[in-house]
């Protein structure tokens, strides 16, 4: 992986003079996204606000803002050359003779690179809140005047399709609506909006199970955005990537 965490592309940013760190409390109530929305205008650098006003936990923003910070994302000199080798691996031809098998070997090695492997454990359960959980803790941010309220803006959506099991990672706006709570923000034509409607209409009370990500590693966060085909896993992307 280019980046283990979100950590090491934030170090990454720094090191190449594209993060500008602000030490100055800054409220997370409209004035964090003032801020930025200023800063981006201009293309400006990734902002690190390191004393978010009452919270411990600072709030890394803008990460993605600039061609130069996306192609430190992907690790390439152009996103153009990432689809290019992207449309030479969708164009794979089957064999259809012993020699055409034995060219397609190095290219089937790469392709299982890619996959996404299950593992017992990570940081994130490194520390399990289970007794009571709130959301209160984190700088959630209030983005516009007339906004519905504080929203989680870039979470890792991860839902299952509960007709086929597939996977779908998505990014949609969560709106907090108390410590405990929050709203999925998801357009009718989004995946896991789908998985969603699919599940109300067996009309037996079943919840659909969602798992949120915040502060994954670039990579996997810019697959979540991508409009993929509903049978191309996320995660695969991101290993392609």
């Amino acid at each position: 992986m280019a980046y283990k965490n979100l950590r090491d592309f934030i170090r990454k940013l720094e090191k190449a003079g594209e993060l500008q760190r602000i030490s100055a409390e800054v409220d997370v109530d409209l004035e964090i996204t003032e801020i930025t929305d200023r800063v981006s205008k201009q293309i400006g650098p990734a902002l690190l606000f390191e004393r978010p006003k009452g919270y411990k936990i600072p709030v890394a923003i803008n990460l993605l803002g600039s061609p130069n910070r996306m192609n430190l994302a992907l690790e390439t000199d152009s996103p153009d050359r990432v689809a290019e080798r992207l449309d030479e691996l969708l164009d794979m031809k089957a064999p259809t003779g012993l020699l055409d098998k034995v060219k397609m070997l190095p290219k089937l090695g790469e392709l299982a690179s890619f996959l996404p492997r299950t593992v017992r454990s990570g940081p994130c359960k490194e520390v399990i809140e289970r007794d009571a959980p709130s959301l209160a803790k984190f700088p959630i941010l209030q983005c516009w005047p007339q906004d519905g309220g504080k929203f989680i803006t870039f979470p890792t959506v991860i839902t299952r399709s509960p007709k086929t099991g597939k996977r779908n990672v998505g990014v949609y706006r969560m709106q907090v609506y108390n410590e405990r709570t929050t709203a999925m923000h998801w357009q009718l034509h989004k995946h896991g909006a789908e998985h969603f409607r699919w599940l109300e209409r067996q009309g037996k009370g079943r919840r659909m199970e969602v798992a949120a990500a915040i502060g994954a590693d670039p990579v996997t966060m810019f697959s979540g955005v991508l409009p993929l085909p509903e049978d191309l896993d996320e995660f695969l992307l991101a290993g392609f990537l």
